[in-house]
């Protein structure tokens, strides 16, 4: 038995034999729903990484047990007690990037945030609770002070997640990753098709790249996560994209809905049933890689996310609920994260448990 957490109000212990959290204290019912819904996950489901002294259910979480897990579950508390804390904090570290993806947003802006401003994001967003920091937009490997970036956030807090393309890594690049306490490398590949992921990229060859990449960060022990964003038309792909996963060794298949920008993009209720059918099959079977689907993660086990346990800085410093939700409500270089958070709660667009996502819903 593991005490993760102990407060005079709360005390959690894991026992990791049964896999399970405890609850004791007078806040223990209050979390009890969140802790009862995490505990039906583990008990179900394969985690993505077993190791000697913890193991990994997502590599989307921090590890179980670890510090940055028992902030977590100080977060959970407080989001019970309607005190929600920005858990997940994602900044945009550079317009750089290698591919050409007619998606991108960013792309056509000029100008990023410098080293000082963002240490100073991550340093507010440690102090907030934070728990899960995440570099990404467009290629953070060509930003030339990513390595000092990852060294700054406090293991100790949080746990550091990195987008990639997956164009520019090299074996020295990410075992200087790992040496700098990276936790997860996340690599988006999104088709088994070469050519379909390569015209998805705007760039021949990428595909081959991306799954070198894979390969490479494996070699130097990082935790690899494969992500895609489904439409409507590539929801009956990702079979084939987990079977990919598996031949590479990826700890975990990430599916997120794809933003539509057509009609016919959207996602309906019978892909949304394939999405979770394929879950609960290949995370109930043993063997090869976790399945991550923000359909069942923040569609119905906690809702979704955005201004409720989610923050996103854009690489102009504007704040945004979460990075497929436009309005800012604020920036970093006028106001801190801390006001910002307060103003995004203030709103009263995230309230309460919600299964849709806003941003899906941009066409209707």
């Amino acid at each position: 038995m593991t005490q993760l957490l102990n407060t005079a109000a709360l005390s959690v212990d894991f026992n990791g034999d049964k896999r399970e959290l405890e609850a004791h204290g007078a806040l223990a019912a209050v979390v009890q729903p969140a802790l009862s819904r995490i505990n039906q996950r583990l008990g179900v489901e394969k985690p993505a990484l077993v190791r000697k002294d913890d193991f990994i259910a997502s590599t989307w979480l921090p590890p179980i047990p670890s510090v940055p897990f028992k902030r977590l579950l100080v977060g959970e508390a407080k989001m019970a007690i309607g005190r929600p804390i920005p858990q997940t904090v994602s900044i945009e570290v550079t317009r750089q990037c290698g591919c050409d993806c007619d998606h991108c947003l960013i792309k056509e802006g000029e100008g990023e945030l410098s080293y000082q401003e963002i240490v100073s994001v991550i340093d507010q967003a440690l102090d907030m609770g934070t728990c899960i920091i995440t570099f990404t937009e467009g290629d953070p490997l060509l930003r030339a002070d990513l390595i000092d970036l990852i060294r700054h956030v406090d293991p100790e807090k949080a746990v550091t997640n990195l987008f990639t393309p997956g164009l520019e890594l090299t074996q020295i690049k990410a075992e200087a990753l790992k040496m700098a306490g990276l936790y997860n490398i996340i690599i988006g590949i999104y088709s088994a098709d070469p050519a379909v992921h390569d015209k998805i990229r705007g760039l021949e060859g990428s595909y081959a790249k991306a799954l070198e990449a894979v390969k490479v960060a494996l070699r130097a022990g990082l935790i690899v996560t494969i992500s895609t964003h489904v439409t409507s038309s590539s929801v009956d792909s990702i079979p084939e994209l987990y079977r990919l996963a598996s031949e590479l060794g990826a700890h975990e298949l990430s599916i997120w809905e794809g933003i539509p920008r057509t009609p016919e993009e959207m996602l309906t209720q019978i892909d949304r049933e394939k999405i979770l059918n394929f879950y609960h099959k290949v995370n109930s079977e043993p063997g090869g890689p976790r399945l991550f689907a923000s359909t069942y993660f923040e569609g119905q086990m906690l809702g979704c996310m955005a201004g409720r346990r989610w923050l996103h800085v854009g690489v102009d410093g504007n704040v945004r609920a979460c990075p497929y939700l436009k309005g800012s409500y604020g920036n970093i270089r006028d106001k801190s994260l801390l006001y910002i958070w307060k103003e995004v709660r203030a709103c009263g667009e995230f309230k309460g448990f919600d299964r849709s996502c806003p941003a899906q819903e941009i066409l209707l």
